[in-house]
């Protein structure tokens, strides 16, 4: 296998691009519900303290929402510059769900984010609340559409073959394939757990650094009351999306496990160990007898297919997915433990004074995401070789591109991207390490003393 070939350049230029888009929807998503949450708390209660912590916010939220425009604008002209094969077979199937996601979301969306952002003195509190629900109601019809289009590439029914090209047979079926819910679930999960460990994680840095004024205690418990509720949630609903995975994908089962044989009367689980597609085994390995089976099927003795039951130009690169699910898992298993120290700590009447744990939640800040793109990682690799499972494969995806030419645009990404989106990212980093401004007496004649209309207000003077 070439590893350099057009082929293999072109996934790796599409797995660079999709892994720094869905970091930035993703926080728009958590991030939008967030602020409509804190809105709303303003308009129940009247507390200034939850409209200083909306102004905040809404900064990094217009950072992160316009960079996960941009990149997902790149991506969609990658489909055509690199995958038109893909979309010469699937486009009947994916042009539509896509268009649907910008006729009901991305209109919705951007007709309502100006006010979001701008609207404060020229329209009331309740119409500005209004547009705020739009905003976060958008990003979650996004994540409808783009997930179901996601789910019938890894789950396809509904549809029929024709001159080499898949048709829609019953859209119904389309939209609501067999894995849609679990992914649809398990997506917009990530997205809250996301923004709410970016929120703990910047408050833990004031805590640290002294400060102690309502908006910086404030955002960091409800972060923490945010991850308490969703975490078990999470891990629940990732329990369910893998019994599904096993039902329609049982290849990707067993690349993830790392399991070749099929083993009868119960199967063992891989804590760790290599997986080898050459040798056929996976070298190093511990393992717990029959646990394979209670996680997987829920039984004692519940049977998984190994890989080896699997022609192997069919299976998936087991080394991958096997190392991204259990650092997906690894992690957590780690914010489970940090919201339930959380509630020792707000118990003990300590949460806002453990200097370890503000450290800990400081350092748990990236989780999420990194818990995110694991997922995602072990999802796409799963996939392979297929685009659509089981009906395309990648390699009939891949547009008729040269070498040079795959090499040289995966070049040009890699700087671009990290010079436009890292310097996106620095800017929201400093405007977190800012922080809320801290809360003084509020006048009739400026509400908001020194929080500013425009995010590059905020770091003027600096």
């Amino acid at each position: 296998m070439q590893i350099f070939d057009a082929f293999h350049l072109a996934r790796l230029q599409f797995a660079f691009t999709v892994s720094f888009h869905i970091v930035f929807p993703a926080i728009s998503i958590g991030m939008a519900s967030f602020l409509a949450v804190l809105e709303g708390r303003w308009l129940a209660t009247g507390d200034a303290a939850y409209k200083d912590m909306y102004l905040f916010w809404s900064r990094i939220f217009a950072v992160g929402f316009g960079m996960g425009v941009v990149s997902g604008v790149v991506m969609a002209y990658e489909f055509g510059t690199n995958w038109s094969g893909f979309s010469t077979i699937a486009g009947n199937i994916t042009g539509p769900l896509l268009t649907y996601e910008v006729l009901t979301a991305f209109f919705l969306e951007a007709g309502f984010l100006g006010v979001m952002l701008f609207g404060w003195h020229r329209v009331g509190p309740r119409s500005h609340f209004f547009a705020t629900l739009m905003v976060a109601i958008g990003t979650l019809i996004s994540t409808f559409w783009i997930l179901s289009s996601n789910s019938f590439m890894q789950t396809p029914q509904g549809y029929a073959m024709e001159n080499g090209r898949i048709v829609p047979v019953d859209w119904w079926k389309i939209v609501f394939n067999p894995s849609f819910p679990y992914r649809l679930a398990h997506m917009t999960i990530a997205a809250f757990i996301v923004a709410a460990f970016i929120v703990a994680a910047c408050g833990a840095w004031h805590l640290l650094h002294g400060r102690r004024d309502e908006p910086v205690k404030r955002s960091f418990s409800m972060a923490l009351w945010m991850l308490l509720l969703l975490t078990p949630i999470q891990i629940f609903v990732g329990d369910a999306h893998g019994l599904n995975t096993r039902e329609y994908q049982p290849a990707k089962i067993a690349a993830i496990e790392g399991l070749w044989e099929t083993e009868h009367g119960g199967t063992a689980l891989n804590l760790v160990g290599l997986p080898d597609m050459s040798a056929e085994v996976t070298r190093y390995a511990i393992q717990i007898p029959h646990l394979g089976s209670l996680i997987l099927t829920h039984s004692w003795n519940g049977e998984i297919r190994g890989l080896k039951e699997f022609a192997p130009q069919d299976r998936p690169y087991s080394p991958i997915v096997f190392w991204t699910f259990r650092i997906m898992a690894g992690l957590g298993m780690l914010m489970l433990l940090s919201a339930l120290l959380g509630v020792f700590l707000r118990w003990r009447g300590q949460l806002y004074e453990a200097r370890w744990y503000h450290r800990f939640m400081f350092c748990m800040g990236p989780s999420g995401i990194l818990a995110l793109l694991a997922g995602w990682i072990t999802t796409e690799v799963g996939r392979q070789p297929w685009t659509v499972y089981g009906v395309v494969r990648t390699v009939d995806s891949v547009s008729p591109i040269g070498e040079q030419q795959a090499g040289v645009s995966l070049l040009i990404f890699v700087l671009v991207y990290f010079l436009v989106f890292g310097t996106g990212v620095y800017y929201m980093i400093k405007l977190m390490k800012k922080g809320p401004e801290p809360q003084l007496e509020h006048t009739e004649s400026h509400p908001h003393p020194g929080l500013h209309n425009r995010a590059l207000d905020a770091l003027k003077g600096e």
